[in-house]
C-alpha cells in the first residue's frame, strides 16, 4: 500500500535529489517543485498529505506560499514543515503563526526529516486524537482525558489540559504568548497575553506535586516550551 503524497518545494536541485531519493525510499509518493508559484499550481491541480516547504524561494517566498495554501479552502488543513536556514528566527515564527505544523533547519539529515515527517503525518491523521504521549514519569491520553504520572492521576482545568497536550504533541519547541493563543484559545478568541502566563502558573501548580512542574520551561525573552531536558 503507498503511503502518502508529500510536496517538496525547492530551489535547490541537490535538496530536491535528496529528499526525493530518502523519501521515495521510504514509500512515499513524492511531486517536487522548485518555485512558489509551481508549488501552487500543483497543490491546486493535486492532492497531498503534507507540504515541505523552503522559506527562501525566489519570486514568491514559502512564507507567501505558505499564507496562500492557508487562505484556500481546499488547502488549508493541508499540513506544512517549513525548511529554513540557521538566523531566520523571525521568519520561524511568522510561519507558525501562519499555520505551520514544524520546521526543520538546513542543513538537516534525511533520518531528522523523516521522523519530523511521520510526526506530523501522526497528528494530522484522522486516528491522532486516540494516541496517548508520554514524557518522563507523564503520560496524556485523549480518549480517556486522563493524564497521569506513575499510578496516580494528575487533576487538571479544561485550558491546562490543552496546554499540556499541545506541549507534549510539540516537545523542545519554543513558543511564544501569541502563538500559544492561537493554538489554544484560537484565532478568533481575543485574550491578552498575560492569560497565557496564568494557565501556565497554574498547570506547573498541578504538576509540582508529582515533580514534573519543570517540564514546562519559561524560555526568556522568547516564550515557554516543554522538555525533559533540564533548562
Amino acid at each position: 500500500m503507498a503511503k502518502e503524497r508529500i510536496l517538496v518545494v525547492d530551489d535547490e536541485e541537490d535538496i530536491l535529489e535528496l529528499v526525493r531519493f530518502h523519501l521515495t525510499r521510504e514509500g512515499y509518493q513524492l511531486a517536487l517543485a522548485s518555485s512558489g508559484e509551481e508549488a501552487l499550481k500543483k497543490a491546486g491541480r493535486e492532492t497531498f498529505d503534507l507540504v515541505v516547504l523552503d522559506l527562501m524561494l525566489p519570486g514568491l517566498d514559502g512564507l507567501e506560499v505558505a499564507k496562500a495554501l492557508k487562505n484556500d479552502a481546499k488547502t488549508k488543513a493541508l499540513p506544512i514543515i517549513m525548511l529554513t536556514a540557521k538566523g531566520e528566527d523571525a521568519d520561524i515564527v511568522t510561519g507558525l503563526e501562519i499555520g505551520a505544523d514544524d520546521y526543520i533547519t538546513k542543513p538537516f539529515s534525511p533520518r531528522e526529516l523523516l521522523a519530523r515527517i511521520q510526526a506530523v503525518l501522526r497528528r494530522a491523521s484522522p486516528g491522532a486524537a486516540a494516541e496517548a504521549f508520554e514524557a518522563g514519569a507523564l503520560k496524556l491520553d485523549p480518549v480517556s482525558h486522563r493524564v497521569m504520572a506513575g499510578e496516580q492521576t494528575v487533576p487538571l482545568g479544561p485550558t491546562e489540559y490543552r496546554l499540556l497536550q499541545f506541549f507534549m504533541e510539540h516537545p523542545e519547541r519554543v513558543y511564544t504568548r501569541g502563538q500559544l493563543l492561537d493554538r489554544i484559545w484560537g484565532g478568533n478568541v481575543y485574550v491578552e497575553e498575560r492569560t497565557v502566563d496564568v494557565h501556565i502558573r497554574r498547570l506547573r501548580k498541578a504538576l509540582e506535586p508529582f515533580g514534573c512542574d519543570a517540564l514546562v520551561q519559561t524560555v526568556r525573552g522568547s516564550g515557554y516550551r516543554f522538555s525533559t531536558r533540564p533548562e
